[in-house]
Parts: C-alpha cells; structure tokens; sequence
C-alpha cells in the first residue's frame, strides 16, 4: 500500500502525480561566491559550468493534481553534496504558492520552503509574465517568451529536489514529462523589488541575459516520498 500523509485532515499518497500544468523557466549563469554562500547552511555546494554556478527560476500553474490548483514560482540552485559523485540536483531555495493546502503539503512531507505569496501570472505578448508579492511587497516578476517548437520530449527528465528544514538535509525524486515545449536562448526579462529574496538574486547576478527559456504547454509530474540524506547545521 501507498505511503500516506496527512495534511490538513485530508490523506496525501505517494508518489504525488500532477496530472496537468503549464510552465515557464529561464537558467542563469550566477556567482559562484554568493551560490556558495546560500547552499553553504545545507551542507551543499554549487554545481559549475565554465566556473559559474547555475540559478534556475520558474513559475508553475497548477491545474489538476494531487494537491489541488495553485500556482507557485520556484527559486532553485544547481547543487551536490561535496565529495559524493552522482549527487547532483537543484536545491529549492524560495518557493512561494498562493494555496494553504499545497503549503501545509510541501512543508510537512517534503520540507520545500513554501510560503505564502501572491502570484499573479498573466499572458503578455509573445509569452508569460509572473508577478510575487510577499505582504505586498513586490519580490520579483519575470517575463518568459514563448521562443520555438521544440523536438517532442524535450525537457523530460528525472531529478532530485534537494531541501533543507530543521538542520535535515532531504532529497525527493522528481520526474516531469513535458509536451508542448519552445524555447530560446536569453527571452527573459526580470524585474526585482527590495525584498530580501531579491537582494539575494542581486547578489546572485540578475537580472541579467538568461542563457536560456522555456515554455511548457502541457506539463505531468510525480514527487516520491523525502529521504534524510544527511544531518547539517540549523539553518537561520
């Protein structure tokens, strides 16, 4: 029998499946240093490219799945745990949502840093633009365009999602099958506010050129259950 969570009252099997979304993301070059820094209280260190780390942002619009509509941007870095090959994963850094129940869910099963945010995505010309406020406070928009038909499952992959909560390391497998994909080089515009989370995107590098865009039409994933991979220190 499926392993099962309660949230809220309500069972949660594993693995969560997202029947339904679409998404937009851009990957970022970043510093290193500032990279270092952030994933330093996990126990994790910056996955680099030409000696640069790689800072992922998207937003998501749920439509049907296991945790109900909602819609959620996610700030992420490429990570590894020093010393262990094959260890390579993007560690959620910042991952607002604007529904309680998907909050309680990533918190309590997973450990993701969800908080509660307002998120506006709306359709601009030649792609998306998604808006976060926390307390009114504007975080960041970003501006993802649609770009060009990509080769049938481009995009589909399996990953670890790494986080960290109460000094505990956790690492859950993700799979996302994409349909409907475009993409291009750079088609990003950020915008960020005085918040905190944007200060640290500045001192990450942004807003600068993406190195590159997606857009997903059509977008199923599954979430298994968290594993403790190690413990590390309390995290601020």
């Amino acid at each position: 029998m499926a392993e099962a969570h309660t949230v809220l009252g309500e069972q949660v099997r594993m693995p969560v499946e997202i029947r339904h979304a679409d998404a937009s993301s851009a990957l970022f070059f970043a510093d290193t240093a500032a990279a270092r820094e952030l994933l330093a209280p996990a126990g994790l260190e910056p996955v680099t490219v030409l000696g640069r780390a790689i800072l992922s942002l998207a937003f998501v619009r749920y439509v049907d799945g296991d945790l109900g509509p909602y819609h959620e941007f996610a700030f992420s870095l490429m990570a590894k745990q020093p010393g262990r090959k094959d260890s390579t994963g993007a560690y959620i850094h910042w991952l607002p949502v604007n529904q309680s129940f998907t909050l309680e869910a990533g918190q309590s099963i997973w450990g993701f840093p969800k908080l509660m945010a307002d998120i506006d995505i709306t359709p601009v010309r030649g792609g998306q633009r998604c808006e976060v406020r926390v307390d009114e406070q504007l975080v960041i928009a970003l501006r993802v365009l649609d770009g060009v038909p990509m080769p049938s499952g481009a995009g589909g992959t399996s990953i670890d999602a790494y986080t960290s909560k109460n000094g505990v390391l956790r690492r859950t497998p993700w799979v996302m099958n994409p349909s409907r994909v475009r993409g291009m080089p750079g088609g990003v515009r950020v915008e960020l506010g005085d918040h905190p989370i944007s200060e640290q995107l500045r001192a990450l590098g942004l807003p600068r050129r993406a190195l590159f865009a997606s857009r997903i039409g059509s977008l199923a994933m599954t979430f298994e259950d968290a594993t403790s991979v190690l413990q590390t220190k309390e995290i601020r």
